[in-house]
């Protein structure tokens, strides 16, 4: 499977999923966030970042910053590329020498920068349904993510039933 649909009809959903993708991501695993503003780019990214220890209420949109660095169970890489003019400036941030480390690194607005990335990733992107319900598709791009996006919808359809 190189795609997976997600619903989710509120917050609950999005830090289930958040839950999921941060058990099976492996080391070193680039994340692309892409959605409009208010999405839920970075509550996902607190979600996972919560699964690894981190407190999520740290984790704070990069728009200013750009890049945040968290330390917990794995290290997370947070870039934002939402305010940035080009690829050079975004390259200028480190973010090769983040993809080659052990980090899960998440970077808000992928798409913008979509260049730059790995060939080989995780690409999520994010419909707003309404004000509480989204919409998660899940993609991996080269084959190293396949099995990943398996796991995912496998944890996720298992959550979903009832009693579990």
């Amino acid at each position: 499977m190189t795609e997976f649909l997600f619903s989710a009809a509120s917050l609950e959903d999005t830090d289930r999923l958040a839950a999921a993708l941060a058990e099976f991501l492996p080391a070193g695993t680039v994340v692309s966030l892409c959605g409009t503003l208010g999405a839920g780019k970075t509550r996902l990214t607190q979600g996972m970042a919560a699964f690894w220890g981190i407190d999520p209420e740290r984790v704070v949109s990069p728009t200013f910053v750009l890049c945040q660095q968290y330390e917990g169970a794995k290290t997370l890489v947070h870039l934002d590329a939402y305010r940035l003019h080009d690829d050079d400036e975004f390259l200028e941030l480190g973010a090769e020498e983040f993809f080659d480390s052990p980090a899960i690194t998440v970077v808000e607005w992928g798409d913008r920068v979509v260049d730059c990335l790995p060939r080989e990733r995780v690409e999520i992107e994010i419909d707003v349904v309404d004000d509480t319900r989204r919409q998660f598709r899940l993609n991996s791009r080269g084959q190293k993510y396949v099995s990943t996006i398996e796991q995912i919808a496998t944890k996720l359809a298992a959550s979903a039933e009832p009693g579990v």
